[in-house]
């Protein structure tokens, strides 16, 4: 043992699946006189490149079984890595073995084998490795003696230690035990996961989950919170865990949440949209010609709640966009799946602001199961990616909607999904004009939605209007009927339908009912 807590390194054991560094690392190793135990393709590789090796077979004195199934279940192996070295030394020298100091081993690519269509049952079951965690688990739980190795990105960090120092430091060998831990829970729950029943009907007994720190936070929902942001290994494209961060200072915990939110919603559209939220709500959304206009659209719904919001979009920020946001606004965030030289150019002059290009989004990018924490527990649902379309409407009044109304009514039942419940949107040639969300009655929520359009001189006479959920009384038809609101869209299903049904044709407007419902709390 050297200063400071050090270990030496006198033999290390190698076998990765992942074979980037490893020669640049076992050449290194060989230079300090280290022995080499290795298996399999790592062995044969590391004789290619000249590199003295011990087979696993000749350090054991015992062959391969079953294909190599088993190699390295042997006590010879084990007993080399769990030897506690102030009390079992004595034991392992009267056995014939000797200690193992430096563990380097990655496992079979069992999660990529799952993701590949193409692989059967039988390749997938093959993939589970079996001697590598049993190797790491014994080295990471005896790493008072052992450095436990799993990522290529630490060969470095076990050069420099031991070219500068002689040894590996009781800190570095501690986070190396960390990493191996979580390397191995993450293949098990994987391994589990894929055995599990799937599908909304069959989740499983138990769920295994593993999140990646992605950044600690200066802090979260408020300043005397800690936190920090957590991605899925493999985030899909269109999302924030996987967007690139461009300029600005780093993002907050509720720039996360309302950026999140902000792609979510702009995502649902297939023409060029942008999204403005506030405090997880959309305060305005437009469909527009380019991203300009629908920007310009947007903000007008509520410049007042636009202050210092996030600004999403679903297609490629300009430098023309870029300079009507920073004349029009103060903005915290502004997320776009891509954002042109020009828009970079013109943010430049706005350091501050945060810049975030999200790529553009897949099939997957919105369609995993969504999870919300409570006290002692997790609930889990799948994504609500369903939203009705034209040919599945029911128009329950007298009254038909005409093809503009027909538009704006599917706009704003999109937008509603996006906004807390009760929501209430009201919309106009694609563009919101007033926005009611989160109120415990949906009267309010109609007559908070009608006093921002009236706050921006908005023209809500001819607007359309949506609401998340079923209206259980007229009395919010009978507010949108005082200010000319000509058609409606709900998903129906309360017992005072037909009283509803009989307000608005009482006031000739056109609803709809969409079976369907889309709360969001």
């Amino acid at each position: 043992m050297t200063q400071s807590g050090r270990k030496k390194i006198r033999r290390a054991l190698i076998s990765v699946s992942k074979k980037n560094g490893v020669v640049e690392l076992a050449e290194f190793l060989t230079q300090l006189n280290i022995d080499i135990i290795s298996t399999g393709g790592t062995a044969q590789l590391l004789k290619e490149n000249n590199i003295p090796v011990i087979e696993v077979s000749d350090y054991t004195g015992h062959p391969e079984m079953m294909s190599g199934r088993i190699k390295t279940l042997h006590p010879k192996i084990h007993g080399g890595i769990l030897a506690r070295r102030e009390k079992d030394l004595e034991e392992l020298k009267t056995m014939g073995v000797g200690t193992i100091d430096l563990v380097v081993v990655n496992l079979y690519p069992f999660p990529e084998v799952v993701r590949n269509p193409k692989s059967t049952p039988s390749e997938i079951i093959e993939n589970i490795d079996i001697g590598g965690p049993t190797m790491l688990r014994a080295a990471a739980k005896n790493h008072a003696d052992v450095t436990v190795v799993t990522h290529n990105d630490d060969y470095k960090t076990v050069i420099n230690e031991l070219k500068n120092y002689g040894g590996i430091s009781a800190s570095t060998r501690l986070r190396l035990a960390e990493i191996a831990f979580s390397h191995t829970a993450h293949y098990d729950d994987a391994i589990s996961n894929y055995l599990a029943p799937s599908g909304a009907s069959a989740y499983p007994k138990t769920l295994n989950l593993q999140f990646h720190k992605n950044s600690d936070m200066r802090y979260g929902e408020n300043p005397h919170q800690k936190a920090a942001f957590y991605e899925e290994t493999n985030p899909p494209p269109g999302t924030i865990a996987s967007a690139k961060h461009i300029q600005g200072k780093p993002l907050s915990f509720n720039n996360i949440v309302d950026a999140d939110a902000g792609l979510e919603c702009v995502h649902s559209f297939e023409d060029i949209a942008c999204v403005i939220i506030k405090h997880g709500n959309p305060c305005g959304v437009a469909i527009g010609k380019n991203t300009e206009a629908a920007y310009k659209l947007a903000y007008k719904t509520d410049p007042t709640s636009a202050f210092g919001g996030i600004i999403a979009f679903n297609r490629a920020l300009d430098g023309f966009t870029a300079k009507t946001i920073i004349d029009n606004q103060f903005v915290e965030v502004v997320v776009s799946p891509e954002i042109n030289q020009d828009a970079i150019k013109v943010f430049s002059a706005k350091p501050s602001v945060r810049l975030i290009e999200s790529g553009y989004p897949t099939s997957e990018t919105f369609s995993q199961a969504h999870y919300k924490r409570v006290s002692g527990g997790l609930l889990i649902q799948e994504y609500d990616y369903l939203i009705s379309q034209e040919d599945q409407f029911e128009v329950v009044s007298k009254k038909t909607p005409n093809d503009e109304e027909l538009l704006d009514l599917l706009f704003s039942w999109k937008v509603a999904k996006y906004v807390k419940s009760n929501a209430i949107i009201l919309a106009k040639r694609q563009t919101t004009v007033g926005i009611g969300a989160g109120q415990m009655s949906r009267v309010d929520s109609a007559r908070i939605a009608v006093t921002k359009a009236k706050e921006q001189s908005l023209q809500i006479s001819g607007c359309s209007m949506a609401s998340d959920a079923f209206f259980p009384f007229p009395d919010a038809i009978e507010t949108a009927a005082k200010f000319g609101i000509s058609s409606v869209i709900q998903p129906g299903g309360s017992v005072h339908d037909n009283e509803i049904i009989e307000s608005v044709n009482k006031n000739k407007m056109s609803m709809i009912f969409t079976g369907m419902r889309h709360f969001r709390h």
